[in-house]
């Protein structure tokens, strides 16, 4: 076999991690488990939808290798791929669970979601941060980034969440790409012809200088098996989506008014510790903000703080009594004087992704001795992530992956988390604040989109048109952008009809809240985890038909 371990496909990518003659693979080309939804978009479907699982021994211990497929849609995530990753990442948490040590290693070689399945990754993958983020607790998660793709989308925020990300020097890792940055802020914020720009922003070298890769390495694959044995004997303590306060004091003196180089950035890294520990107050009342949207109007009539204001403008936190408990809610809003440009109209950005991951661990921490964790209430209407030069450079997607680990953790530790849909919900935005959820709840109203990328981003990626994009939604529903086809995949506990959603009634608000206290008691056995999205009536009925087929199969054949 070769020793660079880029060049091999993503099978002998497996193959090669595992002692010799030890590789077992599941859920197989012959088992023919690929996604039905290609094929009506004119694309030729792939066996094994792009994901390989392999489970072996590594050094005589035993592992998963979840490999991805760079040269299959370029390693995009849709329905059967990420069912196909989560039910690997839960059989191996079974096991760890039962005292049986099983390491997950999950090669990254991807660009996020599968735009011609949209939101069927997006769900897909909260999911498998979700399985990350428990695993943890057990054993070390091991993500490998080889450098055919990288790393990119969603999945850069779910390889923030790893135990340790190592990655051959080919590789990069980004939230947003060169050309999606370009479209959505213009060229002169990102140029995505310029080679050394991307290589000197999402570059892995530089990423390893800036805490966001733990370790570089030859593409070699002997090197490779021994890094990984490395982190298996010596697992690391401290997780990089918990290291909030030294991003939040790195945040606090870059000056966002002015130029900044890698060199630079890595520099101020290097100088910057996590001494100072930051502490946000609730969300007062404050004078009357005309420009602040639906989500901010639907956070100050819930929680009956009039005109919310806070520390950090951009994000709102209260603790409310209802129902004889407390509640934490939370919201991201636009904010015309934002110092990080790029979140001005309530995009979810570096500063919103930490703060969020500091309300919320601050509520895990007040209930940790409590038999009743308050619910967590996230009222969301955010329009996408930021796209911006800074953002990538400083690490956007550990700054989303923080929120999302820490929404998961209340989750796991019992805190009910019921997400609150009244605006949109899109792309990285939606995983970091919404897609933790024990259970969605979304207002019937055709201005509320839900979706991975906007029409104009996707088109680009995809090389099709905005036209041909909203024929081929009128098939597969997982690719419109209306919350009744978001509601077909059985992602939504239910759809809410007010009277007014950009500015809610008395009534209006009523009847969200009783329908938020029917969620809450809805809990029951699945109350720390998100099996209700494939296991009520219309995600068993339609919704996520491939994913239970995918779930059932692989209990029949794990050993």
């Amino acid at each position: 076999m070769r020793n660079s371990f880029v060049e091999l496909n993503g099978r002998e990518r497996a193959i090669a991690l595992l002692d010799q003659g030890s590789s077992q693979e599941f859920l197989g080309p012959f088992e023919e488990l690929m996604s039905p939804y290609l094929m009506p978009q004119g694309i030729v479907p792939q066996s094994d939808d792009g994901v390989i699982l392999m489970r072996g021994q590594l050094d005589g211990q035993e592992a998963i290798v979840i490999s991805i497929e760079g040269d299959f849609q370029g390693g995009g995530i849709g329905e059967v791929s990420g069912a196909k990753i989560v039910a690997a990442l839960g059989k191996a948490l079974e096991e760890n669970e039962a005292g049986n040590r099983v390491y997950p290693i999950i090669i990254f070689d991807t660009g996020g979601v599968r735009l011609q399945e949209a939101n069927y990754g997006l769900l897909s993958i909260s999911e498998i941060q979700n399985m990350i983020i428990a695993l943890r607790g057990h054993v070390p998660v091991i993500g490998l980034v080889p450098g055919l793709v990288g790393s990119f989308g969603g999945m850069s925020i779910t390889s923030a969440v790893t135990s340790y990300l190592i990655a051959t020097n080919r590789a990069r890792v980004g939230l947003n790409g060169p050309q999606v940055i370009e479209q959505e802020a213009g060229v002169r914020e990102f140029d995505s012809s310029d080679q050394a720009l991307i290589w000197d922003t999402i570059g892995v070298n530089q990423k390893a200088k800036t805490g966001l890769v733990d370790e570089v390495v030859e593409d070699d694959i002997a090197t490779i098996r021994q890094t990984i044995e490395k982190v298996i004997t010596n697992p690391p303590k401290n997780f990089r989506s918990r290291q909030l306060d030294r991003f939040l004091g790195l945040l606090e003196v870059i000056d966002f008014e002015a130029p900044l180089t890698p060199d630079q950035y890595a520099d101020l890294f290097a100088k910057t510790t996590a001494d100072k520990v930051f502490d946000y107050p609730l969300a007062t009342a404050g004078e009357k903000d005309q420009s602040a949207g639906r989500g901010y109007s639907w956070f100050s009539r819930l929680t009956g703080i009039p005109h919310p204001t806070s520390s950090v403008p951009s994000v709102l936190a209260a603790d409310v009594e209802q129902n004889g408990q407390k509640r934490r809610y939370l919201a991201v809003v636009p904010n015309k004087t934002n110092r990080f440009h790029r979140v001005r109209n309530g995009e979810v950005g570096l500063q919103e992704g930490f703060v969020l991951a500091k309300y919320i661990w601050q509520a895990i921490e007040e209930d940790k001795d409590k038999a009743e964790k308050r619910p967590i209430m996230l009222v969301i209407d955010v329009p996408s992530q930021a796209y911006g030069y800074k953002e990538e450079l400083i690490g956007i997607h550990l700054a989303l992956a923080a929120s999302a680990d820490a929404y998961a953790t209340a989750r796991q530790m019992g805190h009910p988390v019921i997400g609150l849909i009244v605006g949109n919900a899109i792309s990285g935005a939606f995983l970091a604040h919404g897609l933790q959820s024990n259970r969605l709840i979304a207002l019937d109203d055709k201005a509320i989109n839900v979706q991975a990328m906007s029409k104009e981003s996707a088109a680009r990626v995809t090389l099709r048109t905005v036209e041909e994009i909203d024929a081929a939604s009128a098939k597969v529903p997982a690719i419109a952008y209306d919350i009744r086809s978001f509601q077909k995949l059985g992602a939504l506990y239910d759809l809410l009809t007010v009277d007014n959603a950009d500015e809610p009634t008395e009534a209006d608000v009523a009847k969200l809240l009783a329908k938020a206290q029917e969620a809450i008691d809805s809990l029951g056995d699945d109350a720390t985890d998100l099996t209700f999205r494939y296991t009520n009536p219309q995600a068993v009925s339609f919704g996520r038909v491939e994913t239970n087929k995918v779930r059932n199969r692989l209990d029949e054949v794990w050993q």
